[in-house]
C-alpha cells in the first residue's frame, strides 16, 4: 500500500503514523518526494488499520499500487516522474536523450573513433560492451576489465558519460574503479537477483533492460529489487521480447510505454536495435518510440558494421546515426519536448 499525506503535513504526525505502522509489523519506506510525505507499506495491512489510515485527517488517501508489492518505483510514490542524472545528462523530464556506441568495445582506437562520431552527431551517452553475454560460447565475449578502461577513456576524451553492461556481482568493484557512469543490467540478467542486490548497494545509475520473455510486472519487480536495495537512480529499457515472430530479432513492445507512465515514475528508454536486429528499421522504430513517450533511445553505431565483432547487422553508420538524431530533435519539438542539450566537452578534449 502507498500512504499519501496531505501537502504540508506536520513531520511529527508523519512519524507517529510511521511508528504505528511499524508496531503493526509492516515494513515502512519513505518516498524521496519533497512536496509531501509518502510512505510505502510492505506486508499485510489489517482492515482495521486500513480504515484508521483512511480516516486520518493528515492523510489524503491510501492507494493500492497497480502491481502488488511494487512500491518504491510505483507512480504514486512521486508527484512527478523521476529524473536520473548520468554524468550530467538528465534522463527523464522534458529532455529526450540518445545513447549510442558500439555493441562491443573492440579496441582503444576503434571505440575512440566511434565515440568521436556519435559525439559529433549529438549523442548524450556513450555505450559499449566490455563483458558480452553471448549465446554461442565461441563468439567474442568482450575484453572484460580492459574494455571498461578503453570505454571510459574514450568517453572522457570526447566528454560523454558511459554505460556498460555488468554480468556478475564480482565485477562491481571493477566498474566502480573505472568510474563507469551507468551500470546496465541486460535482458538475460533482469532476474539475476544476486546481481540486482549487489548493484543496488553502490547506488549508481542503473539501466534495467526488460527480459527476453518478461512480463511488465516481472520487470517492475526487478526494478523494485534495485530500489529497495538502496538504488535511487533506476531507468527502464524496453528492448523487445521473444514471440513467435521470426521476421525480426525480437518484437518491440511499444504498447507498454503509455501503460508504464501510469504504473511507474521511472524514466523509460527504448533499444530498437536489439528489438529488430535490422539496421534499416532502427530510425523508424526510434521515431515510434519517442512518439509513444520514451525518454530516449539507445542504438548501436559502428564505422564498418560488416567487420563488427558482434551485432553488425543492427549497427548504424555514423551518417545514419546523425540523421536519427536530427529526426529525434524535430519529433521531440512536435511533441512539446526537446532534445537534451549536448554534454559539454572537457577543456582540451576532442
Amino acid at each position: 500500500m502507498i500512504v499519501r499525506f496531505q501537502a504540508g503535513a506536520a513531520e511529527e504526525v508523519v512519524q507517529e503514523v510511521r511508528e504505528r505502522l511499524e508496531r503493526a509489523g509492516l515494513r515502512v519506506m519513505r518516498s524521496l518526494e519533497p512536496s509531501r510525505p509518502i510512505l510505502a507499506l510492505a506486508g499485510k495491512l489489517e482492515r482495521s488499520l486500513a480504515k484508521e489510515l483512511a480516516a486520518h485527517e493528515a492523510i489524503e488517501r491510501v492507494d493500492s499500487p497497480p502491481v502488488p508489492d511494487v512500491l518504491l518505483v510505483a507512480r504514486g510514490m512521486r508527484e512527478l516522474h523521476s529524473v536520473v542524472d548520468v554524468g550530467g545528462v538528465r534522463v527523464g523530464g522534458r529532455g529526450v536523450v540518445v545513447i549510442a556506441g558500439p555493441c562491443s568495445v573492440e579496441g582503444r582506437e576503434a571505440v575512440l573513433d566511434v565515440a568521436r562520431a556519435v559525439r559529433s552527431a549529438g549523442a548524450h551517452i556513450l555505450r559499449g560492451g566490455a563483458f558480452k553475454p553471448r549465446t554461442n560460447p565461441y563468439a567474442f565475449q568482450g575484453f572484460g576489465v580492459e574494455g571498461l578502461r578503453q570505454l571510459k577513456d574514450a568517453g572522457e576524451a570526447v566528454g560523454l558519460p558511459v554505460v556498460s553492461e555488468i554480468m556478475d556481482a564480482a565485477d562491481v568493484p571493477a566498474f566502480l574503479e573505472h568510474d563507469i557512469d551507468c551500470l546496465q543490467i541486460g535482458a538475460r540478467n533482469m532476474q539475476n537477483f544476486s546481481l540486482l542486490k549487489a548493484v543496488a548497494r553502490v547506488n549508481r545509475p542503473v539501466l534495467l533492460k526488460r527480459g527476453l520473455a518478461a512480463t511488465v510486472e516481472e520487470w517492475l519487480s526487478a526494478a523494485e529489487y534495485l530500489a529497495s536495495g538502496g538504488c535511487e537512480q533506476v531507468m527502464l529499457c524496453e528492448r523487445g521480447i521473444r514471440t513467435f515472430e521470426k521476421a525480426t530479432r525480437n518484437t518491440l513492445d511499444l504498447t507498454i510505454l503509455p501503460l508504464l507512465r501510469e504504473w511507474t515514475h521511472l524514466p523509460i528508454l527504448v533499444d530498437p536495435a536489439h528489438a529488430c536486429g535490422i539496421a534499416r528499421l532502427i530510425p523508424a522504430l526510434s521515431r515510434a518510440s519517442i512518439a509513444a513517450g520514451a525518454d530516449g533511445v539507445a542504438v548501436e553505431v559502428h564505422l564498418d558494421p560488416s567487420t563488427a565483432r558482434s551485432d553488425g547487422p543492427q549497427a548504424l553508420l555514423p551518417g545514419e546515426f546523425a540523421s536519427l538524431v536530427a529526426d529525434t530533435r524535430v519529433l521531440s519539438g512536435v511533441l512539446g519536448r526537446n532534445l537534451h542539450p549536448a554534454p559539454r566537452a572537457a577543456p582540451g578534449r576532442a
